[in-house]
């Protein structure tokens, strides 16, 4: 869905560019872009799209706001605009929408594990016959958002193998070794396999 193979201005600013293709990424990964939206070009155009999307699902309306205005035609503003949305996207878990997308990209069996259920209750909040708890819902979302960083670098193929691998930067463990059952996703270990998966995809917005 995300291949951008050409960049208009100001998005060829490299701030610019790198916290609106964070944004755009971690929209898909929560499920709020919709399947056939399609991200070839990276512009005003293509963004404003992607707002609209954003502030369909519930989340950032008034920044998507800005996002249509003036002020976005300059650099140091649009990146500041997209800075914030990003991180309204960060506080807003989306479960209806992040458990079907992460199914589709990690697995069944992997996305009960790293979240930390049975598979029969992640069916059942998949259906919607079970609402997800609020703390599921955290290490969903920061799934998403992991997610969400690593997609602009990896293939799906390359994202599931990404939480395998062990890593150095992790202590010679793996990230699913470290996002223990029932790990809060605001707790050092788990924040360092967010570090990590940034600092990998070449997330610009933090």
């Amino acid at each position: 869905m995300i291949q951008i193979r050409s960049i208009g201005a100001p998005f060829d600013a490299p701030g610019v560019a790198a916290s609106a293709l964070t944004t755009i990424a971690r929209a898909e990964a929560m499920g709020i872009l919709p399947d056939g939206e399609s991200i070839d070009r990276l512009d005003a155009s293509a963004m404003r799209r992607v707002g609209r999307h954003i502030a369909a699902s519930g989340i950032g309306q008034a920044i998507v706001v800005e996002l249509e205005g003036e002020r976005a035609r300059r650099a140091a503003e649009l990146e500041r605009i997209l800075r914030n949305l990003t991180a309204a996207l960060e506080e807003s878990p989306l479960p209806e929408r992040e458990w079907p997308k992460l199914r589709a990209i990690l697995g069944l069996p992997a996305l009960a594990s790293l979240v930390g259920v049975a598979e029969p209750s992640v069916r059942r909040y998949l259906t919607g016959e079970r609402a997800t708890p609020d703390d599921v819902a955290a290490r969903l979302h920061f799934l998403a958002l992991v997610v969400g960083d690593l997609a602009g670098t990896y293939s799906e193929i390359g994202i599931r193998r990404w939480f395998e691998r062990k890593r150095t930067q992790l202590g010679g463990r793996s990230p699913r070794e470290v996002l223990r059952r029932g790990f809060r996703p605001e707790d050092e270990a788990p924040l360092a396999v967010a570090r990590l998966a940034r600092s990998l995809g070449g997330a610009g917005a933090t």
